[in-house]
């Protein structure tokens, strides 16, 4: 089988990003900021042919995917099982607070307890499974072909993780930025990492304004 040549990317930025509160499942839409971030994307990859574009059924990731799809004049494909993790009770909350109010949760949490759900969440074993699977099945579909999958920071977490068999419970010392570029291969032997974390095109003078 060919290689699938995967550009993942998480969403432009939003306001419950830049004010470091819990997203999850809550359908939150770009900011001003995130939306330019669409833009300088979809201008940085314009170099790119996408044979699919697939993003998370969430407005902050379609939004940012509509600018890629536009460009390659392929359909955009929303897909459930890209959505950032179901973070139950803590959705909402600024990290400060979730400390505060559930300070067992939040050890559990930092910790990457892989078996630790917020109530009414997701257990990290069973997002990360989720995430893998997906992409997995995605990249199957396309043998020899480059698609773009737009999600979430903590299902691109899972996607490093997964191409570079580092355990879920180890500390992330890699970088999941807002609209940035990063490249891996799928074959049926699994993931494998080809660049992670490109922000250039978000950080050039041309790209400021």
């Amino acid at each position: 089988m060919q290689a699938t040549r995967i550009i993942a990317v998480r969403h432009g930025e939003t306001d419950w990003n830049a004010g470091a509160r819990i997203q999850g499942h809550t359908d939150i839409a770009l900011n001003a900021r995130g939306r330019r971030q669409a833009e300088q994307l979809a201008r940085a990859l314009a170099h790119e042919r996408f044979d699919a574009v697939y993003a998370s059924d969430l407005a902050r990731a379609l939004d940012t995917a509509r600018p890629l799809a536009a460009a390659s004049a392929v359909a955009l494909r929303p897909d459930a099982r890209l959505r950032e993790r179901a973070f139950g009770i803590f959705e909402g909350e600024a990290f400060a607070d979730i400390e505060q109010r559930w300070p067992d949760g939040a050890r559990r949490w930092r910790a990457r307890d892989a078996s630790f759900g917020p109530d009414g969440g997701e257990r990290l074993d069973h997002f990360y499974a989720r995430c893998v699977a997906c992409v997995q099945d995605l990249g199957a579909r396309h043998p020899g072909q480059t698609i773009a999958l737009v999600a979430h920071g903590g299902v691109l977490d899972c996607l490093y993780r997964a191409a570079t068999r580092i355990a879920l419970d180890a500390p992330r010392t890699w970088q999941v930025a807002n609209a940035g570029i990063n490249r891996l291969l799928f074959t049926p032997q699994g993931l494998t990492l080809v660049g992670w974390s490109d922000t250039a095109h978000l950080e050039s003078p041309a790209a400021v304004g």
